[in-house]
């Protein structure tokens, strides 16, 4: 049994005081979005992506932001490479301090002894401990590492990030057991030859995981993004067919997309179907649904379908705007670029409804749209209806485009 010594007691919840300091900006509002409203004091925060991908260059720009002690311990670069990168970045605060080890003990006395408001440890997967003889990197290294990551974190009251690699099929590397300890898990997302990054929470013990933050790579790093959908969509597009303009949900935030098909006649006998940026098996269901109910003849055509500025797509409700890109293009028919189509496609044709119906209309009127497309079902949830058409098929979606 404990000693009376090390025995604690429950505390009634009504009893618990909180500090009105429990939270503080990152200096990245995008970032505070993602984290629920801001950092949370003595929480345990994993980032991870692609490699590339900017996890190492945002953690850099919090330490020009945050007011207070910042300790960097990096495991994979010298101290003089994380200068160049600062420098480039214009991060130099005062307050910033150095430490390349990948001793898991060096590391912990250097925060007990600094005692920062954040510290940062990049990459856990390159800190061991002595305690244990197996390589790092191994199972319980990465356990023991960050269990002894978070008693430090919890005991002083200081936030720590870390950073944690990803394996070839995008999860992160080493136990599930991580996922677990941490209290946040957050994700980068996006494509090395586009500038846009997506930071999605997949975890998140103090806020919501349906936010999104989105950011621009170039040169001085990683710029917010507050209006995605202004540059996302060009308002001096030439109006040609195949183009159409569709609002899809990322966690909570409605954006603007353009996706733009081609259809051009083939010289093999088995047409190219191709697809950037949407899921190809979708665009292979919506070309047979075409072919199925509207008679559109597409067998002997390639087919090629693009999201414009390098977004990916996920949600079902693109697949009116994908299938109306594709029949504007095999029949020259041009949709008015103020024009907003979203609806989730069935293989019957029919057009089922989407949630967020009211934020999706009211970002494309932010932006001048005046007609909107939408599932039949959605019309009686919608105040205000002006410029509305509710359809029920694909068929009459493809009608009304022309009216």
């Amino acid at each position: 049994p404990l000693s009376p010594a090390k025995r604690k007691t429950p505390t009634p919840i009504k009893d618990i005081s909180l500090n009105s300091e429990t939270r503080f900006p990152s200096g990245i509002s995008e970032l505070d979005r993602v984290l629920g409203g801001g950092i949370v004091e003595g929480s345990l925060v994993l980032v991870s992506g692609e490699p590339g991908i900017g996890k190492s260059t945002l953690l850099l720009q919090i330490c020009n932001a945050i007011e207070g002690n910042v300790l960097y311990v990096s495991g994979e670069e010298s101290e003089a490479q994380i200068k160049i990168r600062a420098q480039r970045l214009n991060v130099m605060p005062d307050t910033l301090s150095l430490l390349c080890d990948t001793n898991l003990d060096n590391a912990i006395s250097a925060i007990e002894t600094i005692k920062p408001k954040v510290a940062i440890v990049d990459s856990v997967q390159t800190i061991s401990s002595e305690e244990i003889s197996s390589a790092p990197g191994s199972v319980s290294q990465i356990r023991e590492v960050t269990m002894a990551l978070m008693r430090t974190a919890k005991s002083l009251g200081i936030t720590v990030f870390i950073v944690g690699h990803v394996t070839k099929d995008g999860t992160i590397a080493g136990p599930k057991i991580l996922e677990h300890m941490v209290d946040c898990v957050i994700y980068f997302e996006g494509d090395n030859t586009h500038a846009f990054r997506l930071l999605r929470a997949a975890k998140n013990r103090f806020g919501s995981t349906n936010e999104v933050g989105i950011f621009e790579m170039n040169d001085n790093g990683l710029e917010c993004v507050p209006n995605p959908s202004n540059m996302l969509i060009n308002e001096e597009q030439i109006m040609s067919p195949g183009t159409c303009i569709t609002c899809t949900m990322e966690g909570a935030r409605p954006i603007l997309s353009e996706i733009q098909a081609l259809v051009t006649p083939s010289f093999f006998p088995s047409p190219r179907r191709t697809a950037s940026g949407v899921d190809y098996n979708r665009v292979t269901l919506l070309l047979a649904v075409l072919e199925k109910k509207l008679n559109l003849n597409i067998a002997n055509y390639d087919a090629y379908v693009n999201v414009a500025g390098g977004m990916k797509l996920t949600e079902p409700s693109c697949d009116l705007a994908i299938a109306l890109s594709i029949y504007s293009n095999r029949k020259d028919i041009i949709i008015d670029n103020k024009t907003v189509v979203f609806g989730e496609v069935g293989l019957l044709g029919e057009v089922r409804s989407v949630s967020f119906i009211e934020s999706r209309i009211k970002e494309a009127r932010k932006l001048g749209c005046n007609k909107f497309i939408i599932p039949y079902s959605n019309l009686n949830k919608l105040k205000d209806k002006n410029g509305v058409i509710g359809v029920k098929t694909i068929s009459e979606a493809i009608k009304s485009i022309a009216n």
